[in-house]
């Protein structure tokens, strides 16, 4: 079973916010604001955080200006995983990844079942890797950012996570460039 080992030092990393709206302003992003709470109450920092239109362009310079920045390890975005026309954030992410980790839209999918039944099937959270900076597209609303935060991300983002993190792995992510 899944737990913190106490006995390990806990290691923060450095998290970009981006909140992916046509509307959605600083002194309006609830669901931007939620993640950096729960992300700086957990001990790690933020690195950045800004607002993009719903434009898989403009969320792919994004994307890969953060990715290519040391300062980076994770971005987290929120807005634009749904189903509508202007729901573009998921092929954006897929855009930009080296890697898919599946197993994460679908742990999203079986927490959101939980808390909102089927509705939790409009939902098209991803996750994933490029440049050695992890990468997870969230839905737009405050609670399912709070879901994807206390029962998912927390803990993964957490080196005393045992059996197994995504922080332990990060040294790791980019060992295929090194070998001839």
């Amino acid at each position: 079973m899944s737990r913190i080992d106490e006995t390990l030092p806990f290691h923060p990393v450095r998290i970009a916010v981006l909140t992916v709206s046509d509307s959605r302003t600083p002194e309006t992003d609830k669901s931007g604001d939620t993640l950096v709470d729960r992300l700086t109450a957990a001990g790690h920092i933020l690195a950045d955080r800004g607002i993009v239109p719903d434009d898989r362009s403009a969320i792919v310079g994004r994307l890969r200006h953060w990715i290519a920045d040391p300062a980076v390890d994770v971005i987290l975005t929120t807005g634009g995983t749904g189903l509508t026309g202007r729901d573009v954030t998921v092929e954006a992410h897929r855009e930009v990844y080296e890697k898919e980790i599946e197993a994460f839209g679908t742990v999203f999918t079986l927490v959101s079942m939980q808390k909102i039944g089927t509705s939790a099937v409009q939902s098209r959270a991803t996750g994933g890797v490029a440049g050695g900076t992890y990468l997870f597209a969230l839905p737009g609303s405050p609670g399912a950012c709070r879901d994807a935060w206390d029962e998912i991300l927390k803990l993964q983002l957490d080196s005393r996570h045992r059996p197994c993190n995504f922080v332990e792995i990060m040294p790791r992510l980019e060992e295929h460039l090194k070998r001839k």
